[in-house]
């Protein structure tokens, strides 16, 4: 009787063994479009960031680099701005070119808020902006920001 008992044992603890190397195999190999978990949206990091394009788009608007404020934009970029139709892709160069056109010679932007992830970044602020004879136009603004070739571009520009 002992020594049944001992070969129960024995074939339990290989039967376990057992299960635990066919559990072991049964994972599933990694696919090739498996993305790695992404590192945490690092706010701070993105909001320099925004800020100097920022920086970079107002000094554009003074200087009439309609070429440099669409360099901004996604290859698949849409504008939408009131009252006009969307602007999309290389249309957005001629809509900045026309802006500078009518007269338009001074821009601020203000931030209020940036939400989002890694992929797409989302930023709410205010405009200012002043064209000819003085004239203010003022509004609010939010731009969905998108990682193309390793840079940040404007996805989404929508203004009101």
């Amino acid at each position: 009787m002992k020594k049944r008992s001992h070969t129960i044992q024995k074939v339990s603890f290989l039967f376990l063994i057992f299960l635990l190397f066919v559990a072991a195999g049964c994972q599933q190999p990694k696919s090739a479009d498996t993305k790695p978990v992404s590192e945490a949206f690092d706010m701070q990091k993105a909001k320099t960031f925004i800020d100097s394009i920022n920086t970079k788009f107002m000094e554009e608007i003074k200087n009439g680099d309609s070429v440099a404020l669409a360099s901004h934009y996604s290859s698949d970029a849409e504008l939408l701005l009131p009252n006009s139709e969307s602007v999309r892709d290389k249309d957005i160069l001629s809509s900045w070119g026309s802006l500078i056109r009518s007269g338009v010679k001074d821009m601020t932007l203000t931030t209020t808020d940036l939400t989002g992830n890694n992929d797409f970044p989302i930023e709410t602020g205010y405009f200012e902006i002043k064209g000819k004879d003085n004239q203010v136009n003022k509004g609010n603004y939010l731009v969905v920001w998108k990682n193309e070739n390793s840079e940040w571009k404007l996805y989404r520009d929508i203004g009101n």
